[in-house]
């Protein structure tokens, strides 16, 4: 997926919210919002990519600031928000009698929770909103190929399942064990660094997916989605050698489309943003579950 002339109000305003939220020093605000438009002055033209632009103003931004983690008060509001929740979209989940029923509303609810991201001019998110967006996801859903990742993961022994952001990855806890239900070995990996507001180990740990999946791993990098030259030898190992990748938000979906697939990818995201949207012929705030060959 590449850029598209809209995608730099976002990405300057999330490096503008981001900077404040690293730094109360104005002069350090100031020095790191120079180096962000200096940055994109070069590095923003139509070849680029949004997830690859979003990594390097993010790496920027840490280091001229000397904050390693931004947004990690609202990670953890994250998490406690989102299990919250849990208990309603298990209630969900446990009233259907068949497999391919309970896989679908895992699905729908891992979704939804792909909307617990910040600072997004497309996402007017808000945490009260999450109960009626897990009721109303079937409703929401735009782009509809669960059926076709059921009979993937159905088939298949092993899953690594790639999460996006805290709060979200407590209901990715939900599909993983459905997942497994399924008979797969599923592998769950996390950034190995902050980078937004993605999940990091000590998310999967505080909701405990990591007492849900067989494994729990990083990618070995801190990048947004994935970039197999920044990833360990470990994760693709792994990667290059399972039956099916779950991927979870935007930020896969833009690297995903640019490469290569070993195998098949099911993606899982929110359409919160106006290229993304476009990419996949839906409109913003829509459910998107996509499988990609």
């Amino acid at each position: 997926m590449k850029v598209e002339l809209r995608c730099i109000s976002c990405i300057i305003n999330r490096g503008f919210h981001q900077i404040q939220q690293a730094t109360e020093d104005k002069e350090k605000q100031f020095k790191t919002l120079s180096a962000v438009l200096s940055f994109l002055a070069t590095e923003f033209k139509p070849t680029a990519n949004p997830a690859d632009l979003g990594t390097k103003r993010d790496r920027l931004i840490r280091q001229i600031t000397g904050n390693p983690d931004p947004y990690k008060h609202k990670k953890q509001l994250s998490n406690r928000k989102a299990m919250a929740v849990v208990p309603l979209a298990e209630n969900i989940i446990q009233k259907e009698t068949s497999p391919q029923q309970r896989f679908r509303k895992a699905c729908l609810s891992a979704i939804v929770g792909n909307i617990m991201e910040f600072d997004l001019p497309d996402n007017p998110f808000k945490f009260e909103e999450l109960d009626k967006l897990i009721q109303q996801a079937e409703s929401d859903l735009a782009l509809d190929e669960i059926a076709e990742i059921f009979d993937k993961a159905e088939k298949a022994e092993t899953v690594l399942y790639l999460t996006d952001n805290a709060g979200e990855i407590a209901l990715d806890t939900l599909l993983v064990k459905e997942l497994r239900n399924l008979g797969a070995d599923v592998t769950v990996a996390v950034k190995a660094a902050p980078i937004l507001n993605d999940a990091l180990l000590e998310d999967a740990k505080i909701v405990g997916i990591d007492k849900v999946a067989d494994r729990v791993m990083t990618t070995g990098s801190d990048s947004v989605g994935l970039f197999p030259d920044e990833c360990s030898r470990e994760f693709l190992d792994v990667y290059n050698n399972v039956d099916l990748v779950v991927a979870k938000g935007m930020g896969y979906a833009e690297t995903l489309t640019e490469l290569e697939l070993p195998v098949f990818h099911a993606l899982l995201l929110r359409s919160k943003c106006g290229t993304v949207a476009s990419h996949f012929n839906v409109s913003t705030g829509k459910n998107i579950a996509k499988l990609l060959h």
